[in-house]
C-alpha cells in the first residue's frame, strides 16, 4: 500500500503542477494514471475489501480536487475536473469527496461546465447507485435549477441525469420521504413552467412507489398542484390534473379501514383550507377541481371535516351559482351533502359559525346563493333551534332587509324563515314589531311586498294570529298618517287573498259567533284609523247598521281626495265575488235596509263628476254603484221599515240604540253582544285624534318652511 500511496503522490504532485498548463490533455492523463493505481488494488480486493475501502478515501487528496480543480478560475480545467475518471468503476470512491465538487459545477456561469457536470453526476450515479442517496436533497435542487437552464444541451443533460436518479431513489430502501418533503414543499410555488413540469414528474414517480406513502404528505404539496392548474401551458395543467386526479382515486378506493388510519396522520384542516382557498379561484379549472374534491371528501368522510364544515360552506355557497354549469352541478350536490349530514356540538359543529357564513351570503348578488344561505338558516333552526335562538339579534335584522329582495322566491323563504322563528309568542310579537316598523320606514316595502309578506304570514302562523297581533300594535301607533295607510293596507288583503278566505268567513259570523264577535273587537279600533276601513270591515261583519252610522258621522275634513280615492276602491270591491253574499241580500231589501241604507249613504259622498285638466267625465264609481242600487227590487219597500230605520238613526246617533241583523231596531246591544253606540263612539274619537293630528302637522310644516307671500303677478296668473 505504500508503494501505491508513493504512487498517487507522484500523480498528485504531476497534477498539481500540470492543473494550470494544459487541461485539455490533463484529464485523460490523470485519469490514466488513476485507473492505472486503482487497478493494482484489484487483485486483492476480494480478500480486503473492507480495509481497502477505508484506504481509498486517501487516493484523490480532498485539496486537489476541491481547491486546485473545483474552484479553478480556468474554464478549461473546470471542464476537466468535471469529467475527469468518471466513467470507469468508483464503487469504492468515497462519495463525500466526488459529488460535491461535481454539484458545485452545476452552477457554473459556463453552460459547457454545466453540461460536464451532468454528464460527470451521471457517470458517478452509475457506478455509485445506492450510495447516491446520501445527497439526494443537494442532487435534486441541482436538478430542479437545470431543467430550467438557458441551455438545450444542458437542459437535455439534466433530463437524462433526472431519468436515472428517479430508477436509483425507486429502487433504493434509503430514500428518506420525509426529508425530501420540506424541499418539494418549498420549490412548488416556483412558476418557471419547466421546474413545474420537474416538480410533477417527481410527485408521480414517488406516489407509484409502493413504499413510499405520499397521500399522509399530501397537504404539503397539494396547494402547489392546485396552483398548477392555472398554468397558461396546457401540458402544465394536464399533467397536474392527472396528479391530482391520481391522489383522488387512490383516496376514493381505499379501503375504509386504511382511511380511518389515513385520516390519524393526513391533515385534514389544512387540506380543507386548501381546497376553500382554491373553490374561490378566478379559474374555472381550479375552481371545478377543488369544488370536486370537496365533494368527494365530503362523501367518503364527512364526519371528520365537521370542525370545517362553515369553512366549507363559505366555499360552496357562491359556487352554486358559478357561470360553469358543472361547477354549479357539483356545488349542489356537495351542498346537499353537506346538509344531510347530521352532526352534533359535541363534533365539533360550531352553529354560530355556520349562520354566520349563511348570514353573509344573503347577500350575495347572485339568487342561487341567497335560496340556499337561507334554507341552510331554516335548517339550523330544525336541527338547533336553540342556538340560532341564542343568537337571533345577530341576523334578525339581515333577515327582514332580505324582504326587499327582487326575487319572490328569496322573499317566500324568508318569511318562511321568519315565521319558523316565530314560533314562541315571545319571538312573534318582536316580528310583528319589527315589520311594522319596516313598513313605517320605508312606504316602498309595504307596496311592494306587504301583501306577500302578510298572505305568507298568515299562511305560515294563522291569519287570526297575524291580524290580530297587527291590529293591537297598530292601537298604539303614534305615526297616526302611518297607521291609517297600514291598516287601508291590511284591510285590502284581507277583503282581496284567498289566502284569508276563512278569515273573511268568520268575520261574516260575527252577530252569530263568539269567535267572529271576538275577532271583529279585536280588529276594530285599530280599523277606526280609516272610515274607509272600518266601513269594509262592518260590511265583511254583517254589521249594517253601524256602517250606515258610521258614514252618516263623517264630516266635511273626512272627505278629502284620500277618502274618495278609498271609497272608488271600496265600490269596486263591492263588485267582487268576496261581496256576492251582500250584493244578494239586496234582493231583500225590506230585510237589509241598513245595508240599503248604507250603500245609498255611500253613493250620496261619491261626486257625479270628476274633473280633469281635459273635460268633465261622470265619475266611474259613482256610476257603477247607482246601476247597483238601480238593481234594488222596489216593490220590497215598506213605509213601517223605512220609519224604524229613520227612528233608529236618530237613537244611534244619541248612542242609545242597536239593531239586529234583519234591520230591527233595539235597545241596549245588538245580537252577540255587539254594543254599536260604543262603536261608533271609538270610531269618532279616532277620527277627531287625525284631525287633530293633520293639524299639528299642517304647523310644523308652516314653521319649518313658510309658505312665500303671494304677489299681485302671482295672483294674476293663477
Amino acid at each position: 500500500m505504500s508503494t501505491l500511496m508513493c504512487d498517487f503522490e507522484v500523480i498528485t504532485q504531476g497534477y498539481e503542477r500540470n492543473v494550470e498548463v494544459d487541461c485539455i490533455k490533463l484529464e485523460e492523463r490523470i485519469s490514466y494514471d488513476i485507473r492505472r493505481v486503482y487497478n493494482q488494488l484489484l487483485p486483492g480486493r476480494n480478500s480486503v475489501v473492507d480495509n481497502q475501502n477505508k484506504k481509498t478515501k486517501n487516493i484523490v487528496p480532498e485539496h486537489i480536487v476541491e481547491k486546485k480543480v473545483a474552484l479553478s478560475l480556468s474554464l478549461k480545467c473546470r471542464k476537466a475536473r468535471a469529467s475527469v475518471g468518471l466513467k470507469h468503476q468508483l464503487g469504492l470512491t468515497p462519495c463525500k469527496q466526488i459529488v460535491p465538487p461535481v454539484l458545485h459545477s452545476f452552477s457554473d456561469q459556463d453552460s459547457r461546465v454545466r453540461y460536464y457536470a451532468c454528464e460527470a453526476l451521471y457517470n458517478i450515479a452509475k457506478v455509485v447507485r445506492g450510495h447516491f442517496i446520501v445527497f439526494f436533497n443537494q442532487i435534486f435542487d441541482a436538478l430542479c435549477k437545470l431543467s430550467a437552464d438557458s441551455d438545450a444541451n444542458v437542459q437535455s443533460a439534466a433530463h437524462l441525469l433526472d431519468r436515472l436518479v428517479k430508477d436509483i431513489v425507486t429502487e433504493s430502501d434509503q430514500f428518506s420521504i420525509e426529508e425530501f418533503i420540506p424541499l418539494l414543499k418549498d420549490r412548488m410555488n416556483v412558476l418557471n413552467p419547466y421546474v413545474r413540469q420537474f416538480l410533477v414528474g417527481w410527485i408521480t414517480v414517488l406516489d407509484s412507489v409502493p413504499d413510499i406513502d405520499m397521500l399522509g404528505f399530501l397537504p404539503d404539496f397539494l396547494d402547489g398542484l392546485f396552483n398548477m392548474l392555472s398554468d397558461s401551458s396546457h401540458e402544465i395543467r394536464q399533467q397536474a390534473d392527472s396528479a391530482l386526479s391520481e391522489f383522488l382515486q387512490e383516496i376514493k378506493n381505499s379501503p375504509l379501514m386504511k382511511l380511518l388510519l389515513l385520516s390519524k396522520s393526513v391533515d385534514y384542516g389544512r387540506m380543507a383550507e386548501i381546497l376553500v382557498q382554491r373553490a374561490g379561484s378566478p379559474d374555472g379549472f381550479t375552481r371545478q377541481t377543488a369544488v370536486t374534491w370537496i365533494n368527494e371528501f365530503i362523501k367518503l368522510g364527512g364526519d371528520q371535516l365537521v370542525p370545517y364544515y362553515a369553512d366549507i360552506l363559505g366555499a360552496i355557497l357562491p359556487c352554486i351559482s358559478d357561470k360553469e354549469e358543472k361547477i354549479r352541478v357539483v356545488a349542489r350536490e356537495t351542498n346537499e351533502e353537506l346538509r344531510s349530514i347530521k352532526p352534533t356540538a359535541c363534533e365539533g359543529f360550531d352553529v354560530e359559525a355556520i349562520l354566520a357564513v349563511a348570514k353573509r351570503h344573503l347577500s350575495s348578488e347572485w339568487e342561487a346563493t341567497r335560496i340556499e344561505a337561507l334554507h341552510w338558516i331554516s335548517t339550523l333552526l330544525e336541527r338547533h333551534r336553540e342556538e340560532v335562538l341564542s343568537v337571533l339579534s345577530d341576523i334578525f335584522d339581515t333577515l327582514l332587509k332580505a324582504l326587499y329582495d327582487p326575487s319572490d322566491e328569496v322573499v317566500l323563504l324568508v318569511i318562511s324563515v321568519l315565521a319558523s322563528v316565530a314560533k314562541e309568542q315571545m319571538h312573534f310579537h318582536h316580528l310583528a314589531v319589527y315589520l311594522i316598523e319596516n313598513f313605517r320606514v320605508d312606504n316602498s316595502l309595504l307596496e311592494k311586498r306587504g301583501a306577500l309578506i302578510i298572505q305568507q304570514l298568515c299562511v305560515l302562523l294563522g291569519a287570526e294570529r297575524v291580524y290580530r297581533e297587527l291590529s293591537t300594535i297598530l292601537e298604539r301607533e303614534t305615526d297616526l298618517d302611518f297607521a291609517s295607510i297600514m291598516v287601508q293596507a291590511l284591510n285590502l288583503i284581507l277583503l282581496t287573498s284567498s289566502e284569508l278566505s276563512e278569515l273573511r268567513v268568520l268575520l261574516k259570523q260575527s252577530l252569530v259567533n263568539n269567535a267572529g264577535k271576538d275577532l271583529f273587537d279585536a280588529l276594530y279600533l285599530s280599523w277606526c284609523h280609516s272610515a274607509m276601513a272600518i266601513i269594509s270591515l262592518c260590511f265583511l261583519a254583517q254589521v249594517y247598521q253601524l256602517a250606515s252610522t258610521v258614514i252618516q258621522s263623517l264630516v266635511e275634513e273626512d272627505i278629502n281626495v284620500k277618502f274618495l280615492v278609498q271609497l272608488d276602491k271600496l265600490i269596486r270591491l263591492l263588485e267582487t265575488p268576496t261581496f256576492a253574499y251582500l250584493r244578494l241580500q239586496l234582493l231583500e231589501p225590506g230585510r237589509y235596509t241598513w245595508l240599503l241604507k248604507a250603500l245609498y249613504g255611500l253613493l250620496m259622498l261619491l261626486p257625479q263628476l270628476w274633473f280633469n285638466f281635459v273635460s268633465v267625465q261622470q265619475s266611474a264609481a259613482f256610476k257603477v254603484l247607482r246601476i247597483r242600487l238601480k238593481a234594488v227590487p222596489s216593490y220590497f219597500f215598506n213605509s213601517e221599515q223605512l220609519y224604524k230605520t229613520a227612528s233608529a238613526t236618530f237613537h244611534s246617533r244619541g248612542f242609545n240604540c242597536t239593531a239586529t241583523q234583519d234591520g230591527e231596531v233595539n235597545q241596549g246591544n245588538a245580537p252577540n253582544g255587539i254594543n254599536l253606540a260604543s262603536k261608533l263612539e271609538q270610531f269618532q274619537q279616532m277620527q277627531q285624534h287625525h284631525r287633530s293630528y293633520v293639524k299639528s302637522q299642517e304647523n310644523v310644516a308652516k314653521t319649518v318652511a313658510p309658505l312665500p307671500k303671494v304677489t299681485n303677478k302671482l295672483f294674476l296668473h293663477l
